[in-house]
C-alpha cells in the first residue's frame, strides 16, 4: 500500500523506490535464493492482484529478481550494507530489464533508450540508495528469526 500511495510524495521526476523489490531483493540476499524466489513469487502475485493488469508478470520479475539476490547473497559478504545496496541494484535492473522484455513481447512498446534510462537505471538506483538506512533493521529481523528456528 506504502508503494502505490505514500512514495508519491517522494517520487524523482516520476521515478520512485521499489518497496516490494527491495523487500524481496533483500530477503533473498539474507535467506538465499529459493527463499528469495519464494518470496518474490508471492509478494509479486500480490502485487499483480492488487494493481496489476498483466497478472503473474511481477511475481515472475520479483520471483527472479530474489533468486538473483540469494545467488548473490551466498557469494558475498552479508553483513555490508554497501554490497546488499550493489545486490539490490544489480537483481533490481535485472528484474526490470526483465520486465521491459517481457511487456515487449506483450506488445506494450516503450523506446528502449527510454526505458532503460529513463526508467530502468534511475528506478533501480533509487531503490538501492535507500537499502543502507535500512539494513540493519533487515539484518537484525533476520538473524532473529534465524536464532529462532535454531532454538528448535
Amino acid at each position: 500500500m506504502l508503494q502505490t500511495t505514500v512514495l508519491d510524495c517522494v517520487s524523482i521526476a516520476g521515478i520512485k523506490p521499489d518497496l516490494v523489490m527491495l523487500t524481496v531483493t533483500v530477503s533473498g540476499f539474507l535467506l538465499g535464493a529459493r527463499e528469495g524466489a519464494l518470496w518474490g513469487f508471492a509478494a509479486g502475485l500480490v502485487e499483480d492482484l492488487f494493481c496489476g493488469s498483466y497478472v503473474g508478470l511481477n511475481a515472475l520479475v520479483k520471483m527472479s529478481a530474489g533468486w538473483l539476490a540469494g545467488i548473490c547473497g551466498e557469494r558475498f559478504y552479508r553483513e555490508s550494507p554497501l554490497i546488499a545496496g550493489g545486490v539490490v541494484f544489480l537483481s533490481s535492473l535485472g528484474g526490470l530489464v526483465l520486465n521491459y522484455f517481457l511487456l515487449f513481447n506483450l506488445g506494450v512498446r516503450i523506446l528502449p533508450l527510454y526505458a532503460l534510462l529513463g526508467v530502468i537505471l534511475p528506478a533501480s538506483l533509487y531503490t538501492a540508495v535507500i537499502v543502507p538506512p535500512f539494513f540493519k533493521r533487515f539484518l537484525r529481523v533476520f538473524q532473529v528469526r534465524e536464532k529462532e528456528y535454531r532454538g528448535f
